[in-house]
């Protein structure tokens, strides 16, 4: 490794933990709960679950604000013009019946966050996967990413 490859990777290590801190900085969410004790990724991870939770949630319900009000900023302008279109989320012509998390974990731009969407349109379902990235936007979180795909669960290991 070179030297300079070496000292933009331990910066990068060294700025990590800022960049996980927990939501509860500056920000008094009575549904949050406090902070206290919980290590930054676990933070990262229950957060970033929470906002596709609730944005598969907005998928189900059907309600396009919601579901807007957990993405991201930049995400804003492209969610408008197809969130409701012949393929976007919460398009009227199908249904999403069922819709669950099936894998968190840390990747290169934020949490990764994999679903599985099943999608109905008149007799006929089709189960989806979808990864969602959710980031840290200032004090909060939100879905700054959706693509087709997902990871598959991590074994769990045992001690």
């Amino acid at each position: 490794m070179r030297p300079r490859h070496r000292v933009a990777g331990v910066a990068a290590l060294a700025l990590l933990p800022l960049s996980l801190l927990g939501c509860g900085i500056g920000g008094d969410d009575a549904d949050d709960g406090p902070a206290v004790g919980r290590a930054p990724a676990e933070e990262a991870a229950t957060k970033s679950r929470e906002r596709v939770q609730a944005y598969l949630d907005a998928m189900t319900a059907k309600d396009v604000t919601a579901g807007r009000s957990q993405l991201c900023a930049p995400m804003h302008e492209a969610f408008d013009a197809a969130a409701t279109g012949p393929n976007g989320d919460f398009a009227d012509h199908f249904e999403v019946p069922k819709a669950a998390i099936t894998d968190v974990r840390s990747g290169p731009r934020g949490q990764e966050v994999s679903a599985s969407v099943t999608v109905s349109v008149g007799a006929r379902d089709v189960a989806r996967p979808l990864l969602f990235t959710v980031t840290r936007s200032g004090a909060d979180w939100c879905i700054s990413g959706e693509a087709p795909g997902g990871h598959t669960p991590e074994p769990s290991v045992t001690p």
